[in-house]
């Protein structure tokens, strides 16, 4: 077979494209060292504006910066004295009412970076802001603790760079059906068949042909799990509560997949933010809800630790557009039914206390967080992971 005539033909060809490369790693790493806790990370992609959504309603300098954007007491779901919910978050509220909900306030890293890209980049690899990685701290943690490439499943079309490690990637796909499909094409067979033991070594294409191996077999095991599997909860109609759904599948199917990873996008609220964020903020939490009652009702809600975040907050001061711009930290939220301090972590930074930029000043390193969940919910070594030592918290 014409090698150009695969590369032209295939659909898994461009497929490859969305299927992250694969190699044979850690083969002597047990099964049973990943234990069964199961990771959740969603991302609030486009830097969502923290102080619109957890409010700070009796703070002067909120309503003083924000005259026509700012959510008014009589519309926030109060959790304390000084802070609320915004008001399409009360299917969170309703999760942070039974416990479930712990809110991490002015999460952030030393030296903010205001790019999207750059500072995704900085909270998928969990580095400095002036160091740069080619692996992610999920792709780190496969490097050690994982041995096939759906330790770890993105439900997405592409990879991100937190799950992409140095011997071994995790996997996208948000279809299991479209992925095994591909998997399947005939050229796809041909080509394994063709190049096998003689012609291997003669096209030099060993590492094409062990990507290939490790993706149909992954697209196989993930599409039998995903098949076998049901789901007990009404979700809503939308792509977000679709990507929840096709998680909680596989969660309850007992795949051998330790973290998830998905997003929400649109938080890029230059322009018109109010109804804009409102409604995304309406999707987030009606999906998190079903997400949640789906797997309490099939038992995995136990061992499940959902994390939620954004790659920084947004100025405190609205700009012109009715909306605002780029800022530093922001919330984070942490769900699930083993939580030592649900609720309030802590309390909002300063609002007259701002950094050079106008932006709130972080006082929990983003890292923090993962070394804590590393540590204390995946009870792998988090220095081996980060590369560095991080104080732990305890939200868990």
């Amino acid at each position: 077979m014409d090698r150009r005539d695969f590369l032209k033909q295939s659909t898994l060809a461009s497929s490859l494209f969305f299927v992250p490369s694969f190699v044979k790693a850690f083969e002597n790493v047990a099964t049973s060292s990943l234990g069964y806790k199961r990771l959740v990370i969603i991302q609030l992609a486009g830097g969502n504006d923290g102080l619109n959504t957890i409010v700070p309603f009796n703070n002067d300098d909120y309503y003083r910066n924000r005259p026509s954007i700012a959510i008014q007491k009589n519309n926030i779901i109060r959790v304390s004295d000084e802070l609320g919910f915004h008001p399409s978050l009360a299917p969170l509220k309703n999760l942070y009412d039974k416990g479930y909900v712990s809110i991490i306030n002015n999460v952030g890293y030393p030296n903010p970076n205001r790019s999207h890209f750059r500072s995704t980049d900085i909270w998928q690899t969990a580095v400095d802001s002036d160091q740069y990685l080619q692996t992610g701290w999920i792709g780190r943690y496969l490097d050690v603790y994982g041995n096939q490439p759906y330790n770890a499943i993105q439900i997405d079309d592409s990879l991100s760079l937190a799950l992409k490690g140095q011997s071994i990637n995790g996997i996208a796909t948000k279809n299991p059906k479209v992925l095994f499909r591909t998997s399947q094409d005939p050229y796809f067979k041909k080509v394994l068949q063709y190049y096998q033991d003689d012609h291997l070594s003669e096209h030099n294409l060993g590492y094409l042909y062990k990507t290939m191996i490790s993706a149909e077999s992954s697209a196989k095991y993930i599409f039998e799990k995903h098949k076998a599997a049901s789901i007990k909860q009404e979700y809503p109609n939308n792509e977000f509560a679709n990507q929840l759904k096709t998680m909680s599948k596989l969660i309850n199917s007992g795949i051998e997949t330790k973290v998830f990873y998905s997003s929400l996008d649109g938080f890029d609220t230059h322009v018109g933010q109010p109804k804009k964020q409102s409604r995304l903020l309406q999707t987030y939490a009606d999906g998190i809800e079903a997400f949640v009652s789906d797997l309490k009702q099939q038992g995995s809600f136990n061992d499940t630790l959902i994390i939620t975040f954004s790659e920084f907050g947004r100025r405190l001061k609205q700009n012109a557009a009715n909306g605002t711009d780029h800022g530093a930290a922001s919330n984070v939220f942490v769900i699930g039914n083993h939580l030592k301090t649900p609720g309030l972590y802590n309390e909002l930074a300063s609002l007259s206390n701002l950094d050079d930029n106008g932006d709130l000043k972080y006082t929990i390193d983003f890292r923090s967080i993962y070394a804590t969940v590393l540590d204390k919910w995946l009870a792998v070594n988090d220095v081996t992971i980060l590369n560095k030592k991080f104080s732990k918290l305890d939200f868990i």
